[in-house]
């Protein structure tokens, strides 16, 4: 039997390699597809990272019967193709998508203090949001070439707020994860999982890199894997 595909879209700064190091466990069970967004390395720069943009990019990666998992602005990204995407499931990790939940104080809080962060540098402009979002890891210095390339696509980038997420139920089931960390982000999975009719999965431990939580992999795993056969091979196949 084929492995089913799992399409790992990562966020922002970070590319796929260096985003989604935690699931290469998961390659025995799904074909891993970790496609690089334009703007990251190692494709070429570009102007200005945009989701609407990236939406129609993910419509020519994905394949019928996928699951795809998005984090963050790749989240966004994936929500915004949902409704033209062949899928066998969604998951959405901690997506900015602060749109759907405007006027929520959490939500409120953290957009003032996204505005105010300095802008003066890629680096300072970064170092300052990493907490902000979660994130919180010590950044080299300097940082290594496809470290810069992801900063500065992540410093262009058109705000995720603005998206216009679809909120209409999905004929595949969706999966909704936060970390426990930051209300801004439980805000907008309880709006997702109210509209979109989507299940919620709670993991702390890991900040907004849900992906590194423990349980995630086991968790996409039960949900999604085709079940072990005889000798711990997915069952029907060949191995």
């Amino acid at each position: 039997m084929t492995l089913p595909r799992l399409v790992l879209l990562h966020g922002s700064v970070t590319n796929a390699a260096l985003s989604w190091g935690a699931q290469a466990a998961l390659a025995d069970r799904f074909a891993l597809v970790l496609p690089n967004r334009p703007g990251f390395p190692p494709n070429p720069p570009v102007e200005q990272v945009d989701f609407d943009a990236d939406a129609v990019w993910l419509e020519g990666v994905v394949q019928p019967g996928d699951h795809v998992v998005g984090h963050s602005y790749g989240g966004v990204i994936a929500l915004l193709a949902a409704p033209r995407l062949p899928l066998a499931s969604l998951t959405v990790i901690e997506p900015p998508a602060f749109g759907v939940a405007r006027g929520d104080p959490a939500v409120e809080r953290w957009l003032e203090v996204a505005s105010r962060l300095p802008r003066e540098s890629v680096r300072e402009h970064l170092a300052a949001f990493l907490p902000h979002v979660g994130a919180r890891f010590p950044l080299p210095d300097p940082l290594p070439p496809e470290l810069q390339q992801g900063a500065e696509a992540f410093y262009s980038e058109r705000r995720p707020d603005e998206a216009v997420i679809p909120l209409e139920p999905l004929p595949y089931p969706v999966l909704v994860v936060t970390g426990a960390h930051e209300p801004a982000f439980e805000a907008v999975a309880d709006v997702l999982c109210a509209r979109l009719g989507a299940e919620r999965l709670v993991l702390p431990g890991a900040g907004h890199a849900v992906q590194r939580a423990p349980g995630f992999n086991e968790e996409l795993t039960r949900r999604f894997a085709p079940p072990l056969g005889a000798g711990g091979a997915p069952a029907g196949s060949q191995a």
